[in-house]
This record gives C-alpha cells, structure tokens and sequence, in this order.
C-alpha cells in the first residue's frame, strides 16, 4: 500500500551498497525507518538531522522495514542551515530523540511539537543558546513525565558531585535555581536567562540523566560535546 507522509528525518544509516535505512518520526508512523534507495547523483542534504520531508511510503508486509521514496522539503530551515550554532543544536536535538524514542512506537502528538520546536528554532534570530536545554525540559512533557524541580534534584545533585570540574565551581543549588527559572519563566525570557556554557552544559546533562531514568534508556549522547566546544 502507498501513500503520502510527512517524515522528520532523525538519521541515516548506510544499508548495502546503493540504500541507507532513514530512521524518522511522524504523526502517521511514529518513529519508524525507511529504506530509501540512493546513488552518486542523490542530493543527501536532504536527509539532514530535522528536515521535515514529504515521501511516498510504501508499506510491507513483511518486513517492519517499508520503503520511501520521491523526497520533497516540506520547509527549506535556511534559519537553521545558515547557522552553524543552529546546526550543531538540531544534531544534539536530533540524536536525542533517535536514542530516546523506541523504533515502532507512536507517542501521540510527538511529531507535531518536535515539528513546531524545529520551526520556533529556525525563526529565532538571535539569544537561543539556551533553546536546547527548553527543548530538553520540553520533550519531558510530550513524553509524559512532567518535570519539576523536586524531581530534577537528585540529578543535578548528583551530576555535580560526581563532575566537580564540569561545573567550574558552580554548585548544583545555582543550577537547580537556573532549571526552576528555565520551568517557569515565560520561554522568551528563558531564552535571556544568562548561564555560563559550564552551566548550560551541566544542567544538559543533568537533564539528559534525569530522561534516563524514566524512559530507561541508555542516552549516551556525542552531539553535546561538540555543542559544549560550540558555547564554550
């Protein structure tokens, strides 16, 4: 059966010589891979992390592995891909949903926000450094563990602890301070809320442990590091 889907492109993998399999997430699908085929002539930068596509799909029967084909960009993100700041958030942000987000399941009304967190991020000019801590914060809620900051506590506690020189002297009760701020704060002024690129660095991976442990996922994510060399 084909038909026509708005896909979120998560990651590739290469498959055999001439395929790769596109890990993506929908409102139809969910987070399901595809297997596209791909030559010398295909324009790869289609399937960047977080470029919202058009495919036709053409489900199998016998594989959980379907197929897609006849790309199109819903969005062209020049906001985004202009931007090398940008960039590097959308492969953080991207690389924590493919490890968080189980093949084959459909959170109810997760594509749609991530669709809308893509396009808030695109259109933001400028004071966005923090975006991806809000994101983090954020994508708590669309999975349905409300986060606060009696739970984000023993985290933060216990990534300060165990990172003292992370933190550059920072102590968890100013980072756990700046999480109550980033919770309740209206977004715009999170955006403005000054935190040293030590300080947004722990209160990511604070954040990224506290995922952990209640989706019980391994969140190993490579991408933070190179947005800590990015933001200092």
């Amino acid at each position: 059966m084909k038909s026509k889907a708005e896909l979120i492109v998560l990651n590739h993998t290469k498959f055999g010589e001439n395929s790769i399999v596109l890990h993506t997430l929908s409102a139809e699908y969910g987070r399901h891979g595809f297997l596209v085929k791909v030559s010398p002539k295909t324009a790869m930068a289609l399937f960047l992390p977080l470029n919202i596509l058009q495919a036709e799909v053409t489900e199998n029967p016998k594989s959980d592995l379907w197929f897609a084909r006849n790309f199109v960009s819903v969005t062209p993100l020049n906001g985004i891909r202009n931007n090398i700041h940008k960039n590097t958030m959308t492969l953080f942000m991207s690389e924590v949903l493919y490890r968080v987000v189980k093949d084959q399941t459909n959170e109810d009304g997760l594509a749609d926000w991530l669709k809308g967190q893509i396009l808030t991020l695109d259109a933001l000019e400028s004071d966005f450094a923090n975006f991806h801590l809000m994101f983090l914060l954020n994508l708590c809620s669309a999975l349905g563990f409300d986060p606060d900051t009696a739970g984000l506590a023993p985290f933060i506690a216990s990534f300060s602890d165990s990172h003292p020189e992370r933190g550059e002297g920072s102590s968890s009760g100013k980072n756990l301070k700046a999480v109550e701020a980033l919770l309740n704060l209206p977004f715009a002024e999170a955006l403005l809320l000054p935190l040293s690129g030590a300080d947004r660095n722990a209160i990511a991976e604070s954040i990224l442990k506290y995922i952990e442990f209640h989706t019980e996922s391994a969140v190993n994510v490579r991408s933070l590091a190179v947005l800590r060399e990015i933001y200092g």
